[in-house]
Order: C-alpha cells, then structure tokens, then sequence
C-alpha cells in the first residue's frame, strides 16, 4: 500500500472532525476527473503517480477556498468513490455512474501543535506495471544479444572443426603411409607432425571448453587425436633400422663432400716443380686442351708426332717439331722445325726437312735427335736435326713390326719412342711376350738398350702411352670426346695399378703422346691437329 499524507489548514481554530474535508469539496475536486478523463487514462495504463499528484492539487485548492471546517469526516455520509474500482475493474465502472455514494470507513486523524489537522489515506498499488515491464524487455534483449553472440561461437567453432577434421585425416594418411613404407623419415618430419596435433589438441579442447554439455563430435575428435599423438611418438621411438642416425651420418658425409668439392674447385695453384724434377708423387689431373692449330701440311694428314726438344744441358732451350705422316698414315717422309713457339703459331721461319724412311707415329725428339722406327724393319734411326743425317741404325732386340701390335685405333705403330726425365726409352711388343707392353731403357748414343721390363698390359688394348719418371702411363678412349688415363707401370718399382684420370680430346682418334720433363706438358697429335695437355702432379706423401 502507498500512503499520502497531507495536512489541512481551520481558520476557526475548531476541532476538525477525522477525514477534515466536507463532502461538497470532495466532489469539488473529483469533478475535474471526466469519465471521458479516466477511460482514457484506463486504456492507456496511466502511471497512478500521475494520479496521485493530480489529486493532491485537487485537496490543495479545496484547503485553500475553504475558511472553516465543522464538519468531521465521522459525519460524512457519502463517501468519496474509490479509485481502485476504475482501475481495478475498468468495465464495471463504465457502466456505472461516475460517482455514487457509498459508506466511507473512518479513519482516524490528528491535529498538531498549530492546530492543522493530518490524516493518511491509503491507496491500493493496482497501476499497471509499467516498470517490470521495461525491465523484462531489457532484459530479453540482453539475452538475445548473448544468445546470438554464442551462436557466431558455435558456427566458427563447426567450421574449425570441419577444417581440423580433414587435417586428421591428412595425417592419418601420412603416418600411415610411413608405417606401410620403408621410406626414412628425418627427425624434423615427426616434429611438424606432433605440432600439428598439438595445434588440434588445443582448439579441441577450447572447444570442449566452451561447449556446455557433453558433445559426442567434440569428443571424439579428442580421442583421435590423443590416439595420433600415442602412434606418432611409437613410430619415433621404434626406430628399428636406425634411421634418424643413419641419416645423421648422411647429412654429416654430404657437408663433408661439400668442403672437399669446394676445395677442389678453388683456384689455387698447382705445387710448382722445376724442370726435370721427380720430386712429385705422380699424375694427379689434367688440364683441359689447348689447340695449338692445324698440323702445316693441312687436314688430310690426319696421323703423326709433335712436340718440344728436351736436353738435360739446356732444358730452356726452344725447339718445336712437327711431323706428319703422309696420307697413308704409315710413311714418314717430312718434318718442319721451329726455333720458338711464336714462329710455331705464325708459320714463321720453319725448317722443312726430309728423310728416307721412317714408319708410324712412334717419333721423338731428345737432345737435338730424333729417333723414330725405320720403314718396314726392327729397327731403330738417330737422326741428326742439324745435318739431317741418320748417325745411328740399330736393331730393336726380337720387337715384333709389320704393324703387329700396334696401338688401338693407330696403325704401324709397333714402335713408340719416350722421353722422360732420365732419358730416351722405346715401348714396344714382342712375340714373346704375346703382344703385351715391353719396356726398354735406351742409351740414347748407341741406341743399346740398357733394361727391359715386361707388364701384363696387352698393347694393343690401350690407345697411346708416354713416360713420366719412369713410370709408364696408357691411355684408352671413354667416347669420341674423352680419353682416360687408366694404367700405370713403375719401372722403378716393377708396380703396375690402375688409376683413372680423364682427358678431353677434340676428335676421335689420339695418334700421339709426347711428354716433356722442361714444361711438364704433354703434346698430342688429335687427327692432324697439335693439341697441348698441362699437366698436375701430386705432392710426395711423407
């Protein structure tokens, strides 16, 4: 119940009687409340606080016209018609009059000090709730804003768990696919595979979270992916054939090899020897080729010998020869000399010699001779390059000729001619020894020969040979553009092996080798053109 008080003014000093108002001045204040006023506020559910202060005016102004009560509310006989009928029951009162007299209940008053008299009039809270129905409202919005805020979770949350669904799948399929192969798998392979399931894990269980209830999909993705988790960490750990270590061991060889391929390929320059030394440990590589030019009788004359002087007295001195076989690839017949490389490369004053006759591509040129195997016999010519005169003729002890065991792809070559750091030696083939290589130490006056050694080479099989400090070297085609060095003699040692070190050619067929102690170059005649070799040796391993 809401309770008004309010207090009355009696001009005449006089006992107001309870209640304090006289009938007249209550219908005096009702009246200004129309029919037409109340169902208007009825129908539109008016606060009773506006009400109440309309009828508290009301009683002021009857307080204020009014200059003596004598008329207690104890003898009021018509009572003020109650609100709480129009507000409570709004269809009954309109078919009522607006005021009828009723008995009012008394209620007891008091006069204060300065004889003004105070009641309260209780009136009942029977106003529509207008209050709890805008709570109710926001209320509602409220929790219909967080519902649909809640509902943007869920529908992300599917849409993730659609994506890490297929996710799970994918892995599967590579763990799998890495238990039903041998294929090895690194160490970073499982890693990315644990933080991939350690990423699902998390938004899993952000999700079961969130989720109020239990949630069937949610935990069985859960389940899965504990269970990817178990069969990852036993695929590391069962690591039977040492995988992981062996490819360790891998990673550790190829940077190995990388340190050895990138010292190989440095630029740095091959251990220097000097002229006619032996101080090295043998052939170690070869440059790639340098063509001089075309032999000077031209390309048809496609076999024969080139190469530089050597003599122990005057290793520096420049002398250049150049003999092409005729035509036929057998016969002998001129030479052309040069006094320096530069005359060499601009066919400037050459010496054109001829000589009656020598066979095959076998020539060499030692001291300021050249030695070469005579036309269709055994034996051995010294030709005098100042005179042009042969000094010396002398038979090669049991060599087969007739172009018996010549070289592989060179014919009437039975004898080859070397020079090396010590001197002139002649490579050949016997009867005896059933076409293998035979080598001889000659005595480069006389032409005796001083030693023999027999390998286990068949000569025949190799393409071309040369000497090197007394260990022979023989080459064999790989293809029409490559020639390897496959096969060593020692003759210091009697050691033969195999080694393999691979020369670039221009054409197909090599017709000689010539090496030269002063330059270590090796010249070669490749089909009529003169060809150079530079070559690498090894330092002596201690």
């Amino acid at each position: 119940m809401r309770s008004v008080n309010k207090y009355y003014t009696s001009s005449s000093k006089h006992k107001t009687p309870a209640g304090g108002i006289p009938r007249a001045h209550y219908k005096r204040a009702l009246s200004v409340l129309s029919p037409s006023y109340l169902f208007a506020e009825k129908m539109k559910c008016a606060n009773l606080a506006v009400l109440l202060v309309f009828l508290q005016n009301a009683i002021a102004l009857n307080a204020a016209t009014t200059t003596a009560v004598t008329t207690t509310l104890h003898n009021v006989t018509t009572p003020l018609p109650t609100l709480v009928e129009y507000l409570t029951e709004p269809q009954a009162t309109l078919n009522k009059p607006q005021f009828m007299t009723e008995p009012f209940a008394n209620v007891t008053g008091s006069l204060n000090e300065n004889g003004v008299c105070q009641c309260s009039v209780y009136l009942p809270d029977t106003t529509f709730p207008v209050q709890k129905v805008e709570m109710l409202e926001i209320t509602a919005q409220v929790l219909s804003e967080k519902f649909e805020i809640e509902l943007t979770k869920v529908s992300q949350y599917t849409k993730a768990v659609e994506i890490y669904e297929q996710r799970i799948r994918n892995l599967t399929i590579k763990v799998e696919h890495m238990e039903s192969t041998s294929v090895s798998y690194t160490k970073l392979d499982f890693q990315l595979l644990k933080l991939e399931i350690i990423e699902m894990e998390r938004l899993v269980t952000q999700l079961k979270s969130t989720v109020v209830g239990s949630n069937v999909i949610v935990e069985q993705l859960y389940v899965e992916i504990r269970n990817l988790t178990l069969m990852v960490n036993d695929l590391e750990s069962l690591d039977k054939n040492n995988i992981l270590a062996i490819r360790r061991e891998i990673v550790t060889l190829q940077n190995r090899l990388k340190e050895c391929e990138k010292d190989r390929n440095q630029t740095t320059p091959p251990p220097y020897f000097p002229p006619g030394s032996c101080g090295h440990g043998g052939i170690v590589n070869i440059s790639q080729p340098y063509i001089v030019q075309l032999n000077w009788r031209g390309f048809s004359f496609k076999y024969g010998a080139w190469g530089r002087d050597y003599s122990l007295q005057t290793p520096e001195k420049d002398l250049y020869w150049v003999a092409p076989l005729n035509t036929d690839g057998r016969l002998l017949e001129y030479y052309r000399l040069h006094d320096s490389y530069d005359d060499l490369l601009l066919f400037k004053n050459a010496r054109d010699k001829r000589i009656t006759y020598g066979e095959g591509s076998g020539t060499a040129v030692y001291n300021n001779f050249m030695y070469y195997n005579i036309y269709s016999s055994r034996d051995m010519g010294k030709l005098d390059l100042n005179t042009n005169t042969l000094t010396v003729r002398k038979t090669l002890p049991n060599a087969a000729y007739g172009n018996r065991f010549s070289y592989a792809g060179v014919g009437w070559q039975d004898m080859d001619f070397a020079v090396d750091e010590s001197g002139l030696w002649v490579i050949y083939s016997t009867e005896e020894s059933t076409g293998n290589i035979v080598i001889s130490k000659l005595n480069e006056t006389t032409l005796d020969v001083l030693h023999t050694w027999k390998t286990r080479q068949y000569k025949p099989s190799v393409s071309n040979t040369f000497i090197i400090c007394g260990v022979l070297y023989a080459t064999r085609p790989v293809n029409t553009r490559e020639e390897e060095i496959f096969y060593m003699y020692d003759t210091n040692t009697k050691q033969e092996g195999k080694i393999n070190i691979i020369m670039d050619k221009m054409l197909e067929t090599i017709q000689s080798i010539n090496y030269n102690p002063s330059d270590h170059i090796l010249y070669v005649y490749n089909n009529g053109y003169l060809v150079k070799y530079n070559l690498i040796f090894q330092p002596v391993l201690h």
